[in-house]
Order: C-alpha cells, then sequence, then structure tokens
C-alpha cells in the first residue's frame, strides 16, 4: 500500500492517521489535503478535513521487483546484490541457470538491462544510469572485446583494408574505440543505424568517410 485517503477532525490528525497507517514519517510522505474541514456551529455543518497520503516508490527497489519478476518467468532463482554510485547503479546477478539470463554473447543480459533502466527511470526524479551484470560477465566481456579489438587491428594493418566488427551496444562500442585509441596505426569509427550500429577498424594511411 503507498497510497491512503484519511479524514479527521483536524488536517494534522488526518495525516497522522494516514502516516501511522503507511509506517512513514511526514518528512517521508508526499501530501495532498483534499479539504480543510469545517468545525460548524453548535455541531451543524461540520466537516472533517480530508488529506491523501503518498509513499513515494523507490525506483531501485521497484527496478529490483520488476527485474525478479522476469527472471521467475524465466524460471531462474537469482539473487541481485545493488551498488550505487552517484547517478550510476549496478545490478549484480548471481544464482542458478545464470546462464539463461546472460544469453549468448550477452545479448539477453542487454536486453534486459535496457528494459529494467526504462523501469527504473519511470520512477526516478533524475535520470540513472543501470548496469545490470551476471556472473561478472561484463568484465569477461570486456577483455574478450579488448582482445578481439587488437586482433582485427593486426588483420587490418596486414592486409591493408578495414575491417568491420559485428552490431554492438553503444558501451561495447565505446571498449573497442577505447581499446584501439592508442594505437597510432589505425582509427575507428562507427558506421550504420541502431540496432545494426557497427564499429570499422581501418589503416590510417587509407582514407574512408568516417561517422564518429
Amino acid at each position: 500500500m503507498n497510497e491512503v485517503k484519511m479524514t479527521g477532525q483536524t488536517v494534522e490528525e488526518a495525516i497522522q492517521s494516514a502516516l501511522t497507517k503507511l509506517g512513514i514519517s511526514k518528512e517521508e510522505a508526499e501530501i495532498e489535503v483534499v479539504d480543510q474541514g469545517k468545525k460548524g456551529f453548535l455541531g451543524f455543518g461540520a466537516r472533517p478535513a480530508s488529506v491523501i497520503v503518498k509513499k513515494p516508490l523507490n525506483p531501485i527497489e521497484e527496478a529490483k521487483n520488476f527485474l525478479l519478476s522476469i527472471m521467475k518467468q524465466m524460471d531462474v532463482d537469482a539473487k541481485i546484490e545493488v551498488k550505487r554510485e552517484g547517478k550510476n547503479v549496478e545490478f549484480q546477478l548471481s544464482g542458478e541457470k545464470i546462464a539463461l539470463v546472460i544469453g549468448k554473447r550477452g545479448q539477453t543480459l542487454n536486453a534486459l538491462q535496457s528494459l529494467t533502466q526504462l523501469v527504473l527511470n519511470r520512477y526516478s526524479q533524475q535520470f540513472l544510469t543501470i548496469i545490470l551484470d551476471a556472473e561478472n560477465y561484463r568484465a569477461k566481456r570486456k577483455e574478450t572485446l579488448e582482445n578481439l579489438a587488437a586482433k582485427l587491428a593486426d588483420k587490418a594493418l596486414r592486409t591493408n583494408r578495414k575491417v568491420a566488427l559485428e552490431p554492438m551496444p553503444s558501451y561495447e562500442r565505446k571498449i573497442i574505440h577505447a581499446a584501439l585509441m592508442r594505437m597510432n596505426q589505425v582509427e575507428t569509427f562507427s558506421e550504420g543505424q541502431e540496432p545494426g550500429r557497427h564499429i570499422v577498424i581501418a589503416p590510417k594511411k587509407n582514407s574512408y568517410s568516417k561517422t564518429r
């Protein structure tokens, strides 16, 4: 229960009754006075005060509950460890059948991350960025992408041709860009439209149309 409508002889009395029912303090509540009430005269015309008190939803808890419900439908019994640093929120998943949550090359994990991000910011008053990880998959994927970047950069130099990678989410493309940033012999740029946007690695001596 996140919202109650209460009446009382005074506004303060109605508010206090609502706070008690919700189990929160006044500082935590959103309060709307519906009717100030009226004392009446000689017992006639009296009208009770009426208020609506809301318990603000916790965006992180709502996102966590959403994710747990999805995993339940996937028949995955997982635990979620939450870490927050400023506007960045990390959900670390662990448990049995966690490979189902990751999917091929992290595709399922990426899709769940996008959906959870939408839920998180539906309830948040400020924009929050979420990283959804499972069994430290992100760190392993980062290492894989950095190794792939080095291998394909070498191929581009050996063949003197540009090399196109498969489509990737924006944060994975950033890993490739960062991995090759200090390599003076090649350059990287992105081509295509989402969700087919991909990175191209090219020898710097060749000239190509680039879209960063």
